[in-house]
Order: C-alpha cells, then structure tokens, then sequence
C-alpha cells in the first residue's frame, strides 16, 4: 500500500504526455485543415479549366493518343517539379522569421554592402515590386476564371444555360466583393471542410474514370512527354501555356507560411491536395480516350448526370474560396506594400480583433471588384482569360526563382557549385512556361502586363517621390545640439502636457516643431521626436520595437521599427516606450504631423509626369491620424509647400 502513489506518479506522467501528444496532434490536424481550405483553393480549382484548354483552347492541339499521353506526363511531371519540389520542398525553407511571401523573400535579401552594390540592389527592388504586381494581376484573374469556369459547368448540362453564364458570374462576384467589409475570420472556419469536400469529390471522380482506362496512368513516364515535343515540335512548346494552369496558385504555399507553418502546408499537399487532383487529371485523360467529344469540358465530363448540377454548385463554393485567397492575399500585399515605402497611406479596416491579417481595405476592394467584373465581360469566357492568367503566374514564379538564388548565395551562404544547379533546374521549367505564355500576349497576356505595369509604376513612382522629397526635407532639419542651445538661450515659455512630433528621419530636428516654434513661441514641458521605420522583417519583438534617447531639456527621441506585417500602432509604442522610462499621459498628450503640398516645379531628378503622378498620390493618400492610429481630436497637422 505504501508503494502505490509511486507506483501512480509515471502513469500520471505518462497521461499527461499523451494528452500533450494529442492536444498537439488536434492542433496540427486544425491547421493543415484550415491549409487546405485557404493555401489550395486556387491549385484545387485548376483542374475546372487546365485540360479543356490544352485540347480546346485558342492554341489547342489535336486529340490523340499520343498528345493526351503527353499532355498529362506534362501535368504530372510539372505539377511534381514545380509545386511538390520546387516550393514545397526548397523555398519554404527560405521563411522570414517563419513568414513567405516575395516582400519576405525580399527582405533576406542583404542591403548594398561590397556583396550587393546598390545598382544591383535597385534592379532586386525592381524584380520585386514587378514580382508583386504579377501577383496582384493574379488577384484580378482568379476570381473571375475560377467562378466562370464553375458556371460554365450549366453550358454542359443545357444549352439554354449558356446566356446566363456571364450575368450569373458578374453577380456572385459582385456579392463576393460587397461581403468582404464583414471579414472572413467566421467563414474561414468552414473553408476547410468545403474543400475537402471538394477533393473528395475530385478524386472519386476521376478513379471511376481510372477503373476503366487504367493505361492513363503509364503517362507518369516522362517518355511520354519526350515524344509529345518530338511530334509536335513548336506546337508543343505552345501547350505548356495551357499545361501552366495546372500549378496556378503554387505562390500561395510560398504567401501563407506564417499562418499555417511548413509542415501543416505540407502534409495538405503530399496526403489530400496533391494525389486528388493528380486523380482527376488522369480521369480526365481517362474519359478523353473514349470520348473525345468531352474536349469541350472534360471536368465535367467525368460527372454523373445526376451529380451535375450539385457539382456546379461544389465547383462555383470552391471558385469562391480559391477566389477570398487571393483577395486577401492582395490585401495583405497592399499593407506590406504601405509598410515599405511602395504604396501610399490608405485607410486599412481590420476585421477582426482577435486574429492578425485579418484586413480589409474598400479602395483596393472596389478597384479589385471592377476589374474582375470588367474582365468577366471584356473576355466573355475563361479560356480568353487563360493566356493572361498564364502569365501572371509564370511570370511571378521565375521572379521568385531569381530572387531564391540571392538568397541561397547572400544570406544563406551557399556556393555557387551548390546553388546555380538547383535554381537553373527551377529556371528551366519557369522560362519554359513563361515563354509559351509570351506567345499569348495577343490572346489575353496583355491584361497581365498591363496590370503589372501600372503597379509596378505606382509602386517605383511612390518610393521614389519619399526618396527625392525625404532629401529635399532633410536638409532643412537643424542639428539637434543647435536647437537645445537655441532652446537654452531664449527661454521659450514651457506649458504642461507632452508634444510628440511625428518625423521621418531620426537625424535632426524635424520642419514641423521648427514650425511650431516659429509660430507659436512656447513649447511643451516634455517633447518626444518619435520616428517609426519599417524592417525587411515580417515581426520585430516588443522588446526590439523601440529605442529611447534622453536628448536633456525635456526633449527625447523615440525611435520605433516595425515589421511589414505589423502595425505602426503610435498608442501601442508609447506603452512599450513607458517601460524605457518614457511616461505620457493620454490625455495631456498632442501629436503634430506635417502635411506637405507638393509642387512640380523643383529641381528633383524625376519625370514631370512622375512628379505629377507623385503628388497626386500625396494629396489622395489617407490621413497619417488613421494610419498610425492616432486619436484625431489631439492631433494638429502643419502644412507646408515643398518643391521638388
């Protein structure tokens, strides 16, 4: 008896431990559930349009044995390098303190250095911007070839349905975008059971078909897609801008890192998400051998009449999920965008108060809703959409090659015997799919580079602007130990309460209180030049967030950092500040911001029209009060005129 309660303490520790296996398997399974619905929806979706377009498409080739053969050794082949190797395998393991995405990628990237000069560093800045309007171009296109393609699923049941395709498309769309301001956090919960219904239904599908023309899988030999290239020469090359639909979305694994982690992502891919469409392709390629009449849709081919419609309806459910993804994904590179210096202020709503990321931004909404709905009725079906979307994608991945090497090389330290094979593998796939794609800027491709190009110029013509202007400001600053003397001699009459002015830079002291004093002739007991810059790091630590510098007077200077996926929340600094010895009080408290009208007619080394354009997006950007989360009623903006 007296032996008992030892004998019990290693089965309580045994229990303990495999309820702490278990709560930590639980949450595992949440997260690659939760991956399934948000990471895949787009790659899930592919297999509604990618076979159709290669047989049935404006380059289509020719229905044969050989060709379908071919066509899904291609699919099998590229869908293995390029999503289950390329990405899943290599960059995921290229995270920014666990966070992806091309801005996180960008920031591993050393700044100029005797490694880096800043030539070159300019032309990565460039890649990357250009990387990330591919993919905003990407945001425009999915929702309206996913849903489309989903409707078009009624065309194959009754052609009387074929007038109704578009109408129908534009208005799911439109109520898409009008929920957006409601946040997706509550039905986020149920996209991951959606859509592993939807891979359910993928795979049943297509090992029916499989069952009856089991040969289809004997495409998994490359030999296959050897001989396609060899019997159709030029032709062939032109199918890879059709095949490139089969891994669209394959940055999403890349983007959402930082919500799901590497492993969840993984194990979605390897265990459901991969072999199902694999699955369905080959049912596809399966049903094709005997029917090649199904050109027009196989996907739907491969569907029971009976299952017909309830499989629109799963297929139009899992367009719009595909769809949600990339538009927050667009939000979400639009506020990393912001925190780096490429966009301008824009009013940010944050959905929800419980979970980060969850954004909503109406300008970037709206301007996504007519873009979408305006390419729905200019293309007026999803294989015109089909080269521009193409394009995006492919164009996006070979960026995102390019800027994996510098990271091997620069921040990783690999050799270049090591790194120039493994990206010139990924480079081969990528120029090969991005050059079939060039082919098709006539058939829709000039959308994608249209899009890109606008982006790209708003975001190189935004950071340029700050650079000229930040120049033209600094040097009206005054040395900090000049003032203090200044301060010191005249004996500026002090009033209770904090002022803390809002500056750029953290050298020198700031136009604003130059201002101030000029006009006001008094200053405030405690005086706080408070700076905030952002990080190539997604997440900075509060510990890490701020710096505090008694500069004597009364007179400190705060500087803060910011990750790019973080908040410059001015309320939230002044806490972690407090803790440095910095106190202030709400509600004695007054912020001062410059507000600066800009006029074209300077002497900075810019274009007219880019200085026009700049200062365009000066006087529409949001109110710095909003951005940094100021509360407005003790907030004083000074104006002045700058030239640049």
């Amino acid at each position: 008896m007296e032996n008992q309660p030892d004998e019990g303490q290693p089965q309580a520790s045994q229990n303990s431990n495999i309820n702490s296996q278990n709560h930590q398997k639980g949450k595992f399974l949440l997260l690659a559930l939760g991956a399934l619905g948000v990471v895949f929806g787009d790659l899930g979706t592919s297999p509604l349009y990618t076979v159709r377009e290669c047989f049935y498409g404006t380059h289509a080739i020719s229905l044969s044995h050989t060709n379908l053969m071919g066509t899904l050794s291609l699919i099998f082949w590229s869908m293995t390098m390029v999503i289950s190797i390329k990405y899943v395998v290599f960059i995921m393991r290229a995270d920014n303190r666990g966070e992806g995405g091309i801005f996180a990628l960008l920031g591993l990237i050393p700044r100029p250095s005797s490694n880096i000069s800043s030539g070159q560093h300019a032309l990565v800045m460039l890649a990357g911007i250009l990387g990330a309007g591919l993919l905003c171009g990407e945001g425009i296109i999915t929702p309206a070839i996913s849903v489309l393609s989903a409707i078009e699923g009624l065309e194959v049941a009754t052609e009387a349905a074929k007038p109704m395709v578009v109408p129908l498309t534009c208005a799911i769309l439109l109520g898409l975008f009008l929920v957006q301001r409601r946040g997706t956090a509550d039905i986020g919960i149920v996209f991951g059971p959606i859509m592993l219904l939807w891979f359910a239904a993928l795979s049943c599908l297509g090992f029916v078909q499989i069952l009856h023309e089991p040969r289809v899988l004997s495409a998994v030999n490359p030999i296959f897609a050897f001989n396609f290239f060899l019997q159709n020469h030029f032709h062939g090359f032109l199918v890879l801008g059709s095949v490139v639909l089969c891994f669209t979305g394959g940055e999403a694994l890349y983007a959402d890192l930082g919500h799901f982690g590497r492993s969840a992502i993984r194990f979605s891919w390897l265990a459901i998400a991969y072999p199902a469409l694999l699955l369905n392709y080959f049912g596809q390629g399966a049903l094709l051998l005997h029917h090649p009449e199904m050109k027009v849709n196989p996907f739907y081919g491969v569907v029971p009449e009976p299952l017909l419609y309830p499989m629109v309806g799963l297929a139009t459910v899992a367009a719009v999920i595909a769809s949600q993804a990339l538009i927050s994904g667009v939000f979400s590179i639009t506020q990393q965008g912001i925190q780096l210096g490429f966009l301008p202020r824009i009013r940010i709503v944050h959905t929800s108060s419980e979970m980060e990321g969850q954004i909503y931004i109406p300008f970037v909404n709206y301007a996504l809703m007519i873009s979408c709905i305006g390419v729905v009725l200019g293309f007026g079906a999803s294989s015109g959409l089909a080269g521009a979307y193409g394009l995006s994608v492919t164009g996006t991945m070979t960026i995102s090659s390019f800027l994996f090497f510098l990271v091997l090389v620069y921040n990783r330290k690999w050799p270049l015997w090591k790194a120039i094979p493994l990206v010139a593998t990924f480079l081969v796939f990528d120029l090969s799919y991005l050059g079939a794609n060039f082919l098709k800027i006539v058939d829709g491709g000039w959308f994608t580079l249209l899009a890109a190009l606008i982006i790209t110029t708003v975001m190189t013509t935004w950071r340029r602007g700050r650079e000229e202007l930040n120049h033209k400001l600094q040097g009206e600053r005054l040395p900090v130990d000049i003032f203090l003397e200044e301060v010191a001699k005249h004996k500026l009459p002090r009033v209770p309460g904090t002022a803390i002015f809002m500056t750029i830079s953290p050298a020198g002291i700031p136009p604003t209180l130059l201002h101030h004093v000029k006009h006001n002739h008094m200053l405030h007991g405690q005086v706080v030049l408070l700076s905030i810059r952002s990080t190539g790091v997604p997440m900075v630590p509060d510990r890490e967030r701020v710096a505090v510098e008694d500069l004597g007077q009364g007179f400190y200077r705060l500087e803060a950092v910011c990750g790019f996926m973080q908040e410059p929340d001015v309320p939230k600094l002044l806490k972690i500040a407090a803790a440095q010895g910095l106190a202030t009080d709400p509600m004695t408290t007054t912020f001062y911001l410059g507000r600066e009208s800009l006029l074209t007619t300077g002497t900075a080394k810019m274009m007219l029209w880019r200085k026009s354009l700049f200062a365009f997006m000066s006087r529409n950007a949001g109110t710095p009060a909003s951005y940094f989360n100021l509360p407005v009623n003790r907030v004083v903006e000074l104006g002045a005129q700058v030239e640049i």
